[in-house]
């Protein structure tokens, strides 16, 4: 199936080999990046950013940089399937490309990272993992940032709207393979563009793992729009960080699908710093059986009169498992900040376990601020209801919670977009429904 014959190392013990033809300044971060890394002591269950985490996930030991591309990747375009109609494609397995297709303007720059590092390093130095990880994955940041080859970066204009969608496909393959993605999006003044992430896995066997980062700049008044639809198998591990800039008057909207992966971690930040900015950061997640999923959010207002909204619901089955830890914080001189965040889990099963810790810091005056988080299981009146109508019980409880889910989904607001998050949803009740994987 490969070229290479070695067994390379575990990622945790092979330091990065930089390409010779990247720029000096990435050389120096990813050198600088792996030293951070083995110098930052591992997360403990005492650390509260991995309060009620667990802990064993992070054993990344077996673990290798996925080198190997399988020898039958046309079977993988083919399953690179999402909209009908796409501004771009782009087609990633274990890091390498393998497929693009391009309708985009002309003056919007739109390559694979490893191409941009070449031609426009200068732009990707300037934006390329600026904020501060702070969400509790420092660690793994820097393991990412050290051990990163390739990825996706975006650069529209000033005055620039892409029409439809980037659609970006990241394909796990081979056990115990990690993958490196990276994708690194900027607008520029009222420009517009919208990005879809998938990330799945080569078979429904191998065990992966895929350490994500995005980095995502808004400029003013302009409008960005990134989905993330995590949908690896159930052996697999997923680690990824959001780190969200919105400028003056900018609005910035993140969405996350988890229906894949054994565990999966998310951190999403959102700084605001612009009067006028906007961020919206939703979530849909539908663990079943033993998967959880750990989500934690920051929402930091460093201007004034800047708006915050998240919505993140879960819907858990069996024995599934997640946390939340979501923080508003107001700076100082932040005044006129408007910022909400909800969790709210919906349980279909009693042994079902959710965790949620909704925070609040406020150091600025005249604002506006509300946090919560509810949990509860289907009523017996709604699931009455709808057998009165000849709807059967398990038909009835998924209905439900699919109705649950499209609060969130429906403020993407674009019926194309919905339709097929809504095909990864559907999909999931049904392998719940008989018992699939």
């Amino acid at each position: 199936m490969s070229n290479v014959l070695e067994q390379p190392l575990s990622i945790l013990e092979s330091s990065p080999e930089t390409a010779a033809d990247f720029p000096a300044w990435f050389r120096d971060r990813q050198a600088a990046a792996w030293s951070r890394f083995q110098d930052t002591p591992a997360p403990t269950r005492r650390d509260e950013t991995w309060r009620f985490s667990s802990i064993k996930q992070l054993d990344f030991s077996g673990y290798s940089t996925a080198i190997e591309v399988p020898e039958d990747t046309g079977s993988l375009i083919e399953r690179s399937q999402g909209l009908e109609s796409r501004s771009a494609r782009f087609i990633f397995v274990n890091d390498t490309l393998i497929e693009i297709e391009s309708k985009l303007p002309e003056a919007v720059i739109c390559l694979p990272l490893a191409e941009a590092l070449l031609t426009h390093g200068d732009l990707v130095k300037e934006h390329f993992m600026q904020q501060e990880t702070r969400l509790g994955s420092a660690k793994w940041a820097a393991l990412h940032e050290a051990q990163l080859t390739n990825g996706l970066f975006v650069h529209v204009p000033d005055n620039v709207e892409v029409e439809g969608t980037i659609e970006v496909y990241h394909w796990i393959a081979g056990e115990k393979s990690a993958v490196f993605p990276h994708t690194l999006i900027v607008t520029g003044a009222n420009a517009k563009v919208r990005v879809i992430d998938y990330f799945k896995s080569e078979n429904e066997e191998d065990a992966g793992l895929c350490l994500a980062f995005n980095d995502l700049y808004a400029g003013p008044g302009s409008k960005l729009d990134y989905l993330a639809i995590q949908a690896v198998n159930e052996n697999s591990k997923v680690l990824s960080i959001n780190e969200t800039g919105v400028a003056r008057d900018a609005t910035a909207k993140s969405f996350v699908l988890n229906v894949g992966a054994s565990w999966a971690r998310n951190e999403s930040l959102s700084r605001l710093d612009g009067e006028g900015s906007r961020s919206d950061m939703l979530s849909v997640s539908i663990p079943a059986r033993t998967q959880e999923y750990d989500q934690r959010t920051f929402q930091h207002h460093v201007s004034p009169g800047a708006y915050s909204d998240l919505l993140y619901k879960n819907t858990l089955y069996d024995k599934a498992r997640t946390i939340f830890s979501g923080l508003i914080f107001v700076d100082e001189g932040a005044h006129r900040t408007d910022a909400y965040q909800t969790c709210r889990n919906l349980f279909m099963s009693s042994d079902a376990e959710a965790n949620s810790m909704p925070g609040l810091e406020i150091n600025a005056d005249d604002v506006k601020c509300s946090h919560g988080s509810t949990s509860s299981q289907i009523a017996d009146e709604e699931i009455f209801y709808l057998q009165a109508r000849g709807i059967d019980p398990v038909r009835a409880r998924q209905l439900i919670a699919r109705g649950f889910s499209v609060e969130v989904i429906e403020r993407l607001e674009d019926e194309k977009v919905e339709a097929l998050v809504l095909g990864f949803v559907d999909e999931k009740f049904a392998r719940i429904a008989t018992g699939g994987a």
